[in-house]
């Protein structure tokens, strides 16, 4: 004990101590270093009660809430649906109507008068526009035959005891020319025939009696479609203004034809209600 207390050799004391601390500080190094080599390769070290490193607690679980039971809202704001372009989607602001009206005058034998004139038109292509009625010296050439198409339908299926037929005709320009066309019942001459029988007995014709000169000139602008509407009063007509029969027509079957220069009319079937 001695001999460690006070050292003993041939060199001063101060050079012993020196090397027994040099000696100690590497001891305590050392010790460090294999006490950190230990903790580092533990694979479990630093982890937290849950066994994860540094004891981050696991993210917490969200639960979705209930899910709505209503049925999902399928219209638009205001209740309109716009998918049809009747909102003005197109910048129209609505749907286009067929302009049709019905003809202002009862002529002779259901004559119309020259307010028969449609302000629009069904679209065959072209879209619509309102229909303008010209004097018989209008600049306007004639619409050249073939140039324009006729279509004719009834207005209605059938027509209820004392109701009017209402038969639509519908003029579409199909040239790059405005022109203007003859509606009058002399050229766009309509025949309503009975079928019942299976066989055709014409009943009334817009030639046979026709007032004002038959004519009705209606201006048609290029590449769009113009209507016009002729009311029918049930009455017989007779060529040449003859007295026709003085029995309306019965309830029944009925084929309206139309005959235009230049063109080939696909016929309508109305009927004629009974009481």
């Amino acid at each position: 004990m001695g001999s460690l207390r006070n050292p003993v050799g041939p060199l001063p004391s101060s050079i012993y101590w020196r090397r027994r601390a040099v000696a100690l500080l590497l001891f305590a190094l050392l010790t460090l270093l294999i006490a950190w080599a230990v903790s580092s390769g533990d694979p479990g070290g630093g982890a937290g009660d849950d066994g994860k490193p540094g004891g981050a607690k696991p993210a917490p679980s969200i639960t979705p809430g209930p899910s709505g039971s209503g049925p999902a809202i399928s219209e638009q704001p205001g209740g309109r649906d716009e998918s049809d372009g009747s909102g003005g989607s197109d910048g129209t602001g609505g749907d286009a109507g067929t302009g049709a009206e019905t003809g202002g005058g009862d002529g002779k034998n259901g004559d119309p008068g020259a307010g028969g004139a449609a302000n629009g038109g069904a679209a065959n292509g072209g879209g619509t526009g309102p229909a303008e009625q010209v004097p018989a010296g209008s600049s306007l050439p004639d619409c050249a035959p073939g140039a324009v198409e006729l279509t004719v339908r009834s207005v209605k299926p059938a027509y209820a005891p004392g109701e009017r037929p209402q038969f639509e005709l519908a003029v579409h320009n199909g040239s790059s020319v405005t022109c203007k066309a003859d509606l009058g019942p002399g050229k766009a001459v309509l025949t309503v025939s009975s079928i019942d029988d299976g066989e055709k007995d014409k009943v009334w014709s817009s030639k046979d009696c026709p007032t004002a000169g038959g004519s009705l000139l209606l201006k048609v602008p290029a590449g769009r479609t113009v209507t016009h509407t002729v009311d029918w009063d049930r009455r017989r007509s007779a060529p040449q203004c003859a007295t026709p029969p003085a029995a309306p027509a019965a309830p029944g079957s009925y084929l309206l034809e139309a005959a235009f220069p230049g063109a080939s009319v696909a016929p309508a079937s109305f009927r004629l209600e009974k009481d």
